[in-house]
């Protein structure tokens, strides 16, 4: 494990952090979207992640490595995979007076729900938060062996 590991796999977190709160921001930004430029309802949409070095590795190869063993593979964090849309069925509400109405007075709507799209800005909001707190103690033992070293 190199000395600024722990500063990149932070920094990797932040950015995938960063992308899901933007994803859910936009989530919630059209949740009363009935027309898209598709003219379809807008659809919810999700972060998938992976491990930045590659998938397949096991545990005890990850534990290895951390430990100090000479397995050749450096802890790199994570990194967005993707994002992809949300396949749950839309929402219908009666509402006969909206200008998106079919002949029958039901609306399409968006399969968001602010209820969850807010407990998730708040998760990855934490994971941020705790990315950036790992970040800061890296530095300060950083900081803290080169006063040792003087």
């Amino acid at each position: 494990m190199g000395l600024f590991d722990a500063i990149d796999a932070s920094g990797s977190g932040l950015s995938a952090e960063r992308m899901r709160m933007d994803v859910t921001s936009e989530n919630l930004a059209n949740a009363e979207t009935t027309k898209g430029a598709d003219g379809q309802p807008y659809r919810r949409k999700e972060v998938v992640l992976q491990e930045a070095s590659g998938a397949g590795t096991s545990f005890a190869s990850v534990l290895s490595s951390v430990q100090g063993a000479a397995t050749g593979r450096s802890v790199s964090g994570v990194k967005v995979a993707g994002i992809v849309e949300d396949s749950s069925a839309l929402k219908r509400i009666y509402d006969p007076g909206h200008p998106d109405a079919d002949k029958d007075g039901y609306v399409t709507m968006p399969n968001v729900n602010t209820v969850t799209e807010m407990t998730d800005l708040i998760s990855s909001s934490r994971a941020y938060e705790a990315n950036v707190t790992a970040m800061q103690t890296a530095k300060q033992m950083f900081s803290k062996t080169l006063d040792l070293l003087r």
